[in-house]
Order: structure tokens, then C-alpha cells, then sequence
């Protein structure tokens, strides 16, 4: 671990623009970095906080497919879209590219000639697989099969998504391409490896090694299952039209392979930012003085902590990651996150129906952080983060003191008089919080920090309720100017304490109690700390507005069934239609008497849960009808039914009842009964159906 680095560079990992970005994104990556990297400027840090938009590899010509659009186009809304995101967000990226830029595609370029005129590659011709009818090779996810390791019949060609294998497409069980559905054959081809064995002795030293104290177990875990394998030589190019072209003689429809690419994606975009800034951005990247950290989730630690690195060593020049705390999976309602499913709550949508609370977000993502394990997002416990912590605690301890200092003090801060033992007390712990939030941070800890920040805000609470000032004001007035002396400095620590967690509510805050930007060489963190007033008496703050609002249960109701209808949707498009049954001939139809009927006598067959016992006037009679149904309707819901009724056949009989013929049902999207009934009117009882 680096101690008090120079600068430091903070890289999130670079979004795929085949979608929007949804709160998986924003909790597993986005919210804390953007917490390290705020509170890193805070402490008057050199930082470039560094992203960008990922937009090559097969899942871009894919999703272009799907849309009717061209790959640009693809790339260029989507990349419009969670820009706008990230923004409304306040996700703080010093600089946020494109991999598409010139830039980037002359620093991939260059980084891979590098290797490759160093000897560093191992160029080989191997088989893969090839559509024919397409005439293609098919790149990883254009194909799909059975996982070997777990069975999974919808394996992607690169990763199995339902036990988390990193896959070759080779390795696919009965593959098939998702191009034309046609199976694949085996086409020889040359491309180029990087070989990861050549560095098993480096990263064993560096991560499990030199690291084992400082990363995350869930990091050092999957890194020394992959080094606990073996590592082979991976291929660094792939047979596709979409991407960086190989830069070597005779690789003509060649490109790098998109994990390749996308990492040297954090280079080019620092270039990018340094350029811009008129810095030089080879310190970032090169200076044993910058600490490098990657945020990223779990499904990329192999390529951050054993393949990147590997590429930066081999190239000789770069300094490695000084962590890399990846957390785990933030599933939705108890289901995973899914951007193909539509199973996601989208960050530009959430703020249609949330305007203007991004923070709420924030905190409830932050608050519920799969740091150490996958966690489980529900619309009720945002709720009641928001209603129980936001709204009573922290929102109800600001609110009180500004509109307490405006009533008695026409909001100037009064002048304190002497401190008593709860005064003192009450400010050494508020001292002590900045060095207890800042560690947790260090450490990664977010949701551990940010639980201190409100423990800042429940300490307020405490003091008020017990120092009860409203009760004092007449009798003693100078007292009472003491007391909300210390609540106001309580509420101007939570204005800067909660900047890197909540950074909307930390500016309403700063502007309502009048605090203004610092020097630069100034550390309002370190001022917290310090026994000194932080909120100087004749300060004017100024009215007291609400910084969080209830949020009511029609709101979430809204939200969850926005949600069911996805996972309706979902059954109706997965739904396995039944296979066609044998031909039959028209005399065969024929046999079949179907007529139009009405229920009208309906009752439990005793004894039996699924059976109802129905009278049915079918037109040429009135008959008994057994049917299976009672599971799914009451006698009271079928009478007055329509509906058609198979009356041609063979009577049977049912715990001692007749049943004269069967009445025609099939089943929704969601498994339940549903009758087939001629709606149209007109048709009469008796008619037949042909």
C-alpha cells in the first residue's frame, strides 16, 4: 500500500453503451468511486478520477441488429444517455471518453505494437468457430450453448451467467450461432495471445502476496482460483468488423479484442483529460508516487487483476493497481439484475419519478452497498432509508435548528456563552468524526462510512432533545444561545461531511447556512476536527427548506407494479410454446362437435380441491360438465360464463358424476386459467365452432 501518494488516479469501470445504466451499475461502481474521489479532493488530493464510454466488442453490432441501427448509432445514444446519467448523478469524472476517439484507437494501437514488436505475443493459427451460412467466425457472443461446468443451455461463448465461468466459445456443449441459429464448424484462422502463464509468478508475488493484507477477500479469492487453474495464453485479437484493426501487416478484418482494448480505454482518457488540462499524464500512470485504484464490480476482477496487469507488465513501463476493490452483485427485489430482462430500476427513469432526489438514491444504494456480498434492492427498504433516516434524522436535526435560529435569532448565529460539560462533550465527539469517516473510506468501508455521517446527525438530534431549548428560551436566553451555538456547528459539520456521499444535499446544506468555498489551501474535513468555531457567530443563514420529503406509499406501490409488469412481460416472451401435434386429416376435425355454452349452476365436488361440478346450457341441452378449474375460480365467478364446450365427448365419470363433455381453457402468461370464450355478440347458445 502507498502511503500519502502524490496523486492519485481513480478509474471506474468503462459502461457498455448497449444499454442505459441502471442503480447495478451505480452501486457496485459508480457511487463509490465517485465517494473516494471526492473525498480525495477534499484532503486537497492531486486527482484524475477517469472514465468512458466502452464501445467496441460484439455486443454493439449485436444490439444493432436487434434496433434496426447501425453500430454509431448505437454507441452514440447510448453514450448520450448515461453521459446524462452520470451527470444528473453527480458523478464527478474529471474526464469521461469515448473509446471510439482517435486518441484512443492511436494509444491502443500503439500499446499493442509495442508488445508485438518486442516478441511479447504468440501469433498462432487455431480453429473457431465459423457460420457458414453467414459466412463469419463467430466472435464469443455471437455464440451460445451448454456450460460444461454447470449445465447452463444458455451459455454465452465467453461466460456462463449462471455459475460465472469464463468460457471459450470451443468449450460450448451444442453450439449454435446467434446470428443465423445454424451450428457452427471449425475454420482455421490466425490471431494473437498474450501469454498470461509467462506472468503466474509475478501475480502470485504482487496480489496474494504483497496485497493479502490490504484487498478485499472476495478479490483475493477469485485471483487465486484463477492462478489456482493455471493461466493460458489468452487471444488479444478477434475476427470482427467492429473495433480497432489489428496494426500489423496481414491482419485485414482483424480487430483487438475488445478486453484488450477496453482497459488501455483509463490511458487514453487520462491523455485525454491531461491534454486538455495542459498536464503532462504520464506521472498518473508511471510515477511509483500515484496510487492507482480500479473500481470495478465482481464480474471483472480477472481482467483488472490478472489480465490488465499482465499487459501493463509486459509493456514495462506502468505502474500496477495499489488496490482494486471490486464489490459483489446488486440484485432487484430478490431477482438478478438483467439489462436484456428489462428487470432494472434505470437511472434516467428513476429521476422522472424522482425528481430531484438523486441523493435518495445515493444513499440508499450506498447505505445497502454489496461491498462484501451480493445485497438485495427493495423498493420498501428505500423507503424507509429515506423516511426513517433521511427524512427523521438528518433532515429533521437541520430543519429544527434553521428554523429554531431564524425564530429566536432572525438567523444571525448567536454569540455562545460559557460551555458546560455536555457542550464540550457533545463537540469532542463531533471532532472525532472526520478521522473516524475518513478511515472507513480508506479502507473502502463506504456503507461503513457513511453510517458514521449519520451518527454526526443523530448526535445533533440527541443533543437537542436533551438540552430541549424551545423549553428554555424564556427563562434563560443566554443558555439557549449556547445550546443552538453547538447545534449549528453540528449541522455545518454534516454540510461538509456528507459532500462525498450525498453531494446535492451537501450544497442545499452549505448555501442554507451560509458557508462559503474555502481557500485552496484550506481542508474543511481537517477544520471539523479542529477545537474552533466552524460556523462563525454573525453568520446570516438563511431559510429552512425540507433537504428530504416523505416518500408515500402510492409511489412505491407505482414502482413495484411497474416492476411485475416487467417479470408478466418477461413469462410471455420466455414462454415455451408446445410443439405442433401430429397432422391430422379434415374428416378428423370434423368429428369434433365444439358449440358455444353458458354456465349457469356452478359447486364444489366435495371432497375435491380442483374440481367444480357445472351445469352448462349448451343449446341442445342442459348438461353436467365436470371440470378442473376450482383451483383457479369460485362456483360464483363462472356462472353467467361464455364458453365453448367440446360436447361430442365420450361421457365419464368423475367421484360418481357424470361428466358430459369438457370445456376449452388455456393458460396466460402467468400459468393462470383462462377460458376460451366467443366474446362476439350475437353468438347464441347451440352455435357451432368450425
Amino acid at each position: 500500500m502507498i502511503q500519502n501518494p502524490k496523486r492519485y488516479t481513480i478509474t471506474a469501470a468503462l459502461p457498455y453503451t448497449n444499454g442505459p445504466i441502471h442503480i447495478g451499475h451505480l452501486a457496485g461502481v459508480y457511487v463509490p468511486s465517485d465517494i473516494y474521489a471526492r473525498y480525495q479532493r477534499i484532503q486537497g488530493k492531486d486527482v484524475a478520477f477517469i472514465c468512458g464510454s466502452d464501445e467496441h466488442g460484439v455486443a454493439i453490432p449485436m444490439k444493432a441488429r436487434k434496433e434496426g441501427l447501425t453500430p454509431q448509432e448505437v454507441i452514440d445514444k447510448y453514450d448520450g444517455i448515461i453521459r446524462k446519467s452520470f451527470d444528473d448523478f453527480g458523478i464527478s469524472f474529471d474526464n469521461y471518453s469515448r473509446t471510439s476517439r482517435k486518441i484512443h484507437f492511436e494509444t491502443a494501437s500503439a500499446f499493442f505494437r509495442k508488445l508485438y514488436d518486442e516478441g511479447k505475443f504468440i501469433e498462432e493459427e487455431t480453429e473457431q468457430l465459423f457460420d457458414a451460412k453467414a459466412n463469419q467466425f463467430l466472435a464469443d457472443r455471437f455464440v451460445t450453448g451448454t456450460c460444461p461446468k454447470c449445465g447452463n443451455e444458455e451459455a454465452y461463448g465467453d461466460q456462463c451467467e449462471r455459475c460465472g465461468s469464463s468460457l471459450n466459445a470451443t468449450d460450448l456443449i451444442n453450439p449454435k450461432s446467434t446470428i443465423t441459429g445454424e451450428t457452427p464448424v471449425m475454420k482455421k484462422t490466425t490471431h494473437w495471445f498474450l501469454p498470461l502463464d509467462q506472468y503466474d509468478a509475478f501475480l502470485n508475488n504482487w496480489i496474494l502476496k504483497d496485497h493479502a493484507k490490504d484487498w478485499k477477500t472476495n478479490v483475493l479469492g477469485q485471483v487465486k482460483s484463477w492462478l489456482d487453474d493455471g493461466l493460458k495464453p489468452r487471444a488479444v485479437t478477434r475476427d470482427l468488423d467492429w473495433g480497432i484493426p489489428v496494426p500489423v501487416e496481414g491482419a485485414e478484418g482483424k480487430v483487438l479484442y475488445v478486453w484488450f482494448d477496453a482497459p488501455i480505454g483509463y490511458i487514453s482518457s487520462t491523455k485525454e483529460w491531461a491534454e486538455r488540462e495542459g498536464k503532462d499524464w504520464e506521472p498518473y500512470w508511471k510515477d511509483s508516487e500515484t496510487k492507482l485504484v480500479h473500481f470495478i464490480g465482481k464480474d471483472n476482477i480477472v481482467f483488472h487483476c490478472v489480465i490488465f496487469p499482465a499487459m501493463l507488465k509486459a509493456e514495462g513501463s506502468f505502474i500496477m493497481p495499489d488496490n482494486v476493490p471490486a464489490n459483489e452483485f446488486l440484485n432487484l427485489e430478490g431477482n438478478k439484475l438483467s439489462t436484456s430482462k428489462n428487470w432494472a430500476v434505470w437511472l434516467h427513469e428513476y429521476l422522472e419519478d424522482f425528481p430531484n432526489q438523486q441523493d435518495v438514491l445515493r444513499y440508499a444504494l450506498t447505505s445497502n452497498a454489496p461491498e462484501t456480498k451480493d445485497n438485495d434492492f427493495t423498493w420498501k427498504d428505500f423507503q424507509a432509508r429515506n423516511n426513517n433516516e433521511l427524512v427523521a434524522v438528518l433532515g429533521n436535526f437541520i430543519n429544527r435548528v434553521v428554523v429554531l435560529t431564524n425564530k429566536y435569532y432572525e438567523g444571525i448565529v448567536p454569540e455562545p456563552g460559557e460551555f458546560n460539560d455536555i457542550d464540550n462533550q457533545t463537540l469532542t465527539e463531533m471532532r472525532a468524526y472526520p478521522a473516524v469517516i475518513s478511515s472507513s473510506i480508506e479502507r473502502y468501508r463506504f456503507r461503513e462510512a457513511l453510517g458514521e455521517l449519520m451518527n454526526v446527525a443523530r448526535l445533533g438530534n440527541k443533543y437537542l432533545a436533551d438540552e430541549e431549548p424551545w423549553k428554555l428560551i424564556k427563562e434563560n436566553p443566554e443558555r439557549v444561545k449556547t445550546q443552538m451555538f453547538v447545534a449549528l456547528q453540528i449541522a455545518t459539520a454534516l454540510a461538509v461531511l456528507s459532500e462525498p456521499f450525498l453531494p446535492f444535499t451537501s450544497d442545499k446544506l452549505k448555501k442554507m447556512l451560509g458557508v462559503h468555498p474555502s481557500p485552496a489551501d484550506v481542508n474543511d474535513w481537517d477544520e471539523v476536527a479542529k477545537p474552533q468555531t466552524i460556523l462563525s457567530p454573525g453568520t446570516q443563514i438563511g431559510q429552512a427548506e425540507l433537504l428530504f420529503s416523505k416518500i408515500e406509499d402510492d409511489a412505491i406501490q407505482k414502482q413495484i407494479e411497474k416492476l411485475e409488469a416487467t417479470k408478466t412481460a418477461n413469462k410471455a416472451e420466455n414462454k415455451k410454446v408446445e410443439a405442433q401435434k401430429e397432422t391430422i386429416t379434415y374428416e378428423d376435425f370434423a368429428k369434433i362437435d365444439l358449440r358455444v355454452g353458458t354456465i349457469i349452476e356452478a359447486e364444489k365436488m366435495p371432497k375435491a380441491n380442483k374440481l367444480l361440478v357445472l351445469k352448462i346450457d349448451t343449446g341442445i341441452d342442459v348438461r353436467t360438465i365436470v371440470s378442473g378449474i376450482a383451483e383457479s375460480f369460485t362456483p360464483e365467478e363462472v356462472v353467467g360464463k361464455r364458453v365453448t364446450v367440446l360436447v361430442n365427448l365420450a361421457p365419464r365419470n368423475l367421484r360418481g358424476v357424470e361428466s358430459q363433455g369438457m370445456i376449452l381453457m388455456t393458460t396466460n402468461a402467468e400459468g393462470k386459467l383462462v377460458f376460451v370464450n366467443p366474446d362476439a355478440d350475437g353468438v347464441g347458445n347451440g352455435e357451432t365452432i368450425n
